[in-house]
Formats: structure tokens, C-alpha cells, sequence
């Protein structure tokens, strides 16, 4: 994970922006399949997630919330998952954990034409106890 602290720039009545940036967990193998723009990307554009062919993109603005949780059952995590219960999206590497994102008003994600909207996104990401913190902070100074 890289991460900067919030800088001002210039007047200080300036919008802070962050940057953040986070691989997905898991084999090196999964990772090259998924392609080398996989992961989670947060700057004062908004959030990106990208998981091979699948994104899911949102303003700062829309996000409610992370939490670290898992660890997961294997059957359950790995892939591109869809939760009949809440809709939630989960893109998934490994069992150990990740961070699920809430956010205000459902994303675009599993399908090509967004017509089905999530109101949660997990990531299993590297880190995922310093990525759920570091977007807490975002969204708590937002």
C-alpha cells in the first residue's frame, strides 16, 4: 500500500487531497491474471477499484464508510461475488480479510450497463486494516 498524508495546496480554504493506493492480497499469479491496473485507487477524483475487466468508480463524496472484516470461508471469497441478501459486491483474493466499503448511494459494478447499483463494495487489498483507516479518515474530513 502507498499512501500520502492530506497536503493543502496553496490557500489554505483549498480542498484537501489524498491519495491512496492498494493491491489486491493474495498469489502473484492472481494478481498478474487480474492485470497490472488491478486495485484500489483513491485521490481527490474519487475512488477506482479495479478487478480484471470489472470497475467500480465513485466520488469521495459518495463514500459512507470501511471496515476491516474477515477473515472469509474459501468457498465464499475468491472471484466476483454478488450478496443476494444486500446486493453488496465483494472482490475477492484471499481469505485473510479485507475492507468493505459503504457507500451513500449504490455504485455501478457487476454488470456492463449498471443496472444493478451496490450499496457495499469488499476488497480483499493488502493492508487491509491501514486501507480501512486511511479511507475513514477521508471520509470523516470530507
Amino acid at each position: 500500500m502507498t499512501t500520502s498524508e492530506p497536503a493543502a495546496v496553496g490557500d489554505p480554504t483549498v480542498v484537501v487531497h489524498h491519495r491512496l493506493h492498494a493491491e489486491f492480497a493474495g498469489p502473484g499469479w492472481l494478481r498478474r491474471i487480474l492485470g497490472p491496473r488491478a486495485g484500489l485507487e483513491l485521490d481527490a477524483a474519487g475512488l477506482r477499484v479495479r478487478f480484471g475487466p470489472w470497475l467500480v468508480e465513485t466520488p469521495l463524496s459518495n463514500l459512507a464508510g470501511a471496515e476491516a472484516t474477515g477473515p472469509y470461508r474459501a468457498l465464499r471469497v475468491f472471484g466476483v461475488r454478488l450478496s443476494l441478501a444486500d446486493r453488496g459486491l465483494t472482490f475477492g483474493t484471499t481469505t485473510r480479510g479485507g475492507v468493505c466499503l459503504r457507500f451513500r448511494e449504490p455504485v455501478r459494478g457487476i454488470d456492463p450497463w449498471g443496472w444493478l447499483r451496490h450499496p457495499g463494495l469488499t476488497v480483499t487489498v493488502s493492508e487491509p486494516e491501514l486501507v480501512a483507516e486511511a479511507i475513514t479518515r477521508v471520509v470523516v474530513a470530507s
